[in-house]
């Protein structure tokens, strides 16, 4: 199994009470002891208002961090999970992509989908179309970007977006272009346009929900000839771990506490929802027992979030020591 950690951005508050002068430090510091440690990549989400509420507490834009990451770091993997399509005209984050995996030496991978959060689209004046046009840009898109990074030129008349002889060079330095993930697990259309397009894919990490969509995931494939054993299946885990159960649920109470004060006492619970009984929440036992039977099942690639990183390293440590090598 292989293991990706998200970097604290501010988007899910994991930034309060850091000034915005030492946020970089902050940010730059869990990067770095990923780097010095066993993950494979480091991740960032891509939006612009916090959740479980848009408030005026910081969000970094993703790619940006991506570029500042690509040059901070040596050896870990950049991803986000995942930018949104239509927030940029592909071909422009076609260029902005390869520009940054020229600066890692070739490291980026490429997340995306067709964005979710409405709030934020239509407060940044993208409207909000509904979800069969998103789901079509963002098929749309990837063409752009399998063209763009494979020929340096793309072109496209398509109903979302045009584009005519679009440059992008320099290309990206990896062979065949950045690795496409395309996330979401949407049955219909989203399985589909990643049986198409994607090396990996993301999508809900219950044992149950991840088998259903494995099963969905592989009819489209047999129906467009794609390979279904060469995409690379993932998802995301928010954790919260600790020796005991109670240490869990003080893991669990410090951060109700801090996000109380800024969203208030029903969204702060609702939050914990994110953790109680999901895989990554327990004991390392608890969660090795879980992600055990989601790796015999197929999830070969975790991407993991911890909610106090910028402020506490020991959660992130104890999973080193106990979940990684029992999974490597």
């Amino acid at each position: 199994m292989r293991f990706g950690l998200f970097v604290p951005q501010g988007w899910r508050l994991d930034l309060v009470g850091i000034e915005p002068a030492a946020q970089w430090d902050a940010m730059l510091g869990v990067a770095r002891h990923a780097e010095a440690g066993a993950w494979e990549s480091i991740w960032v989400y891509d939006h612009f208002h916090t959740v479980p509420a848009a408030t005026d507490e910081a969000t970094h834009e993703a790619w940006t961090l991506m570029a500042a990451f690509a040059a901070a770091t040596e050896r870990v993997r950049l991803g986000q999970m995942c930018t949104c399509m239509a927030y940029r005209n592909p071909a422009y984050m076609a260029k902005v992509a390869a520009t940054t995996d020229v600066i890692s030496g070739g490291r980026v991978e490429m997340g995306i989908g067709a964005g979710w959060y409405e709030q934020e689209w239509r407060a940044y004046g993208y409207g909000f179309p509904p979800a069969r046009e998103r789901l079509g840009m963002l098929d749309e898109g990837v063409q752009i970007f399998q063209q763009a990074w494979s020929t340096g030129h793309a072109t496209l008349d398509g109903k979302y977006y045009q584009v005519d002889d679009a440059i992008v060079q320099p290309r990206p330095l990896q062979d065949g272009g950045i690795p496409m993930w395309i996330a979401g697990g949407g049955e219909k259309v989203t399985l589909k346009i990643a049986a198409k397009y994607a090396q990996y894919t993301n999508f809900d990490g219950t044992l149950d929900g991840f088998t259903r969509k494995s099963e969905i995931l592989a009819q489209h494939c047999k129906a467009v000839g794609t390979d279904f054993d060469k995409i690379v299946r993932s998802a995301n885990y928010n954790v919260a771990i600790g020796r005991t159960e109670a240490e869990v649920e003080e893991r669990l109470q410090a951060l109700k506490a801090r996000l109380e004060p800024i969203v208030g006492p029903e969204k702060a619970e609702g939050a914990l929802g994110a953790f109680r009984g999901l895989p990554a929440c327990g004991t390392p036992e608890q969660i090795v027992e879980n992600l055990t039977a989601l790796r015999e099942r197929g999830m070969s690639y975790g991407i993991f979030y911890f909610p106090e990183a910028a402020y506490d390293r020991s959660g992130i440590e104890m999973f080193e020591r106990e979940v990684i090598p029992a999974l490597s």
